[in-house]
């Protein structure tokens, strides 16, 4: 009858390394690299299932623990004027670091589960934990949306002024590009679409001057969008879209 073990999990090879040296109650300043080295690839021998990506961090772990162990049995010249450096000193480094920050995470855990069973009163809340919004998701944002379309209606926009730009040049001969911070552009959508409740996505571009200014209009909105500002929606009887202030949208002062 074969019998199954079924090895602890570990989220990496620090992790596992940190493991092994308590379980083997040494000091980790003191590594016997040659016996936890030995345990360490005994372990990786029977790891199955794992991701590419982390499999190749524990082998990577697995050769640095080779090689220290190969430099470590190495004759030490007796006639060196210096102290050589201890080879498990970097090792030993990203140990502590590692476990401290561990260590961090479950003091954050614990504030965490404690947190829960506490309420607040709105006035006495942090300012960090009174303006977090959670993240957006942007599948459920821009359901039922025709993505196609909006991409059609800025290629049209874009091409007009690539058409303008290209008659002022045959006119003047040079056509100067002003740089537009894309902050400017995310004040100005937001104003304009808080103006007139409804905007229409087509419309946002009218009185644009140049490429530079449509192309940060647009991104403008993209950036409006994630951050869950803005909400787009088809147009029922009509071939636009709809930009629309959502009711979790920040507050923007407007221009003087």
């Amino acid at each position: 009858m074969q019998l199954n073990v079924k090895l602890p999990a570990f989220e990496g090879p620090l992790a596992l390394l940190l493991h092994l040296i308590s379980k083997n109650k040494v000091d980790i300043y003191d590594i016997p690299i040659a016996e936890i080295t030995d345990q360490y690839l005994a372990y990786i021998a029977d790891m199955e299932e794992v991701d590419l990506d982390l499999m190749s961090d524990f082998l990577l772990m697995a050769a640095t623990l080779l090689d220290i162990k190969a430099r470590m049995l190495l004759p030490q010249e007796e006639e060196a004027e210096e102290e050589e450096e201890d080879p498990r000193a970097e090792l030993v480094a990203r140990l502590i670091e590692y476990r401290k920050y561990k260590l961090l995470a479950g003091e954050l855990q614990d504030l965490s589960v404690e947190g829960e069973n506490l309420l607040f009163r709105p006035e006495m809340l942090p300012k960090e934990v009174a303006e977090y919004r959670p993240p957006v998701d942007m599948d459920r944002l821009l359901e039922g949306v025709d993505l196609m379309r909006l991409h059609r209606i800025f290629e049209e926009v874009l091409n007009q002024h690539r058409e303008r730009e290209a008659q002022a040049q045959r006119g003047v001969g040079k056509i100067t590009h002003e740089v537009i911070p894309i902050e400017t552009g995310i004040r100005q959508v937001r104003q304009a679409v808080t103006r007139k409740k409804r905007q229409s996505f087509r419309h946002l571009f009218d009185g644009k001057k140049t490429r530079d200014e449509v192309i940060v209009t647009f991104l403008a909105v993209l950036e409006l969008l994630k951050a869950g500002d803005l909400r787009l929606t088809n147009e029922e009887d009509g071939d636009d879209l709809i930009l629309e202030v959502t009711e979790h949208a920040g507050k923007e002062p407007d221009d003087t």
